[in-house]
């Protein structure tokens, strides 16, 4: 049996990868940590799942209650029309796809 020669190897080439999927609330492109969020809460019979980042998905948490995520349903502009919303949106438009900030702490 014949010995492979360095130049016979198949050396495999990296291959391209896809580029990451934007986040379905703010669209920005995600970055290593990815969630894939129910915009209507499985409690309420959500099975739909769109990519967000862990921040975009905390302010949706920390905003809206399942009744009002389930009536907005996959309805994006209308969580974008949100003052609240609006204002995160334009704030984490200028973070690092992998920027995460810990909850604020309640105040006692």
């Amino acid at each position: 049996m014949a010995r492979k020669r360095r130049d016979d190897w198949d050396i495999d080439e990296p291959e391209e990868q896809a580029p990451p999927p934007t986040c379905w609330l703010c669209g920005r492109p995600t970055g290593a940590t990815l969630v894939w969020h129910h915009p209507v809460p499985k409690s309420r019979g959500g099975r739909e799942t769109v990519p967000m980042h862990a921040i975009c998905q905390n302010a949706l948490m920390t905003n809206f209650t399942n009744s009002q995520l389930e009536r907005i349903g996959m309805d994006v502009d209308q969580l974008l029309a949100e003052p609240v919303i609006d204002k995160f949106v334009k704030w984490v438009a200028k973070k690092d796809p992998d920027f995460h900030a810990a909850p604020a702490k309640k105040g006692r």
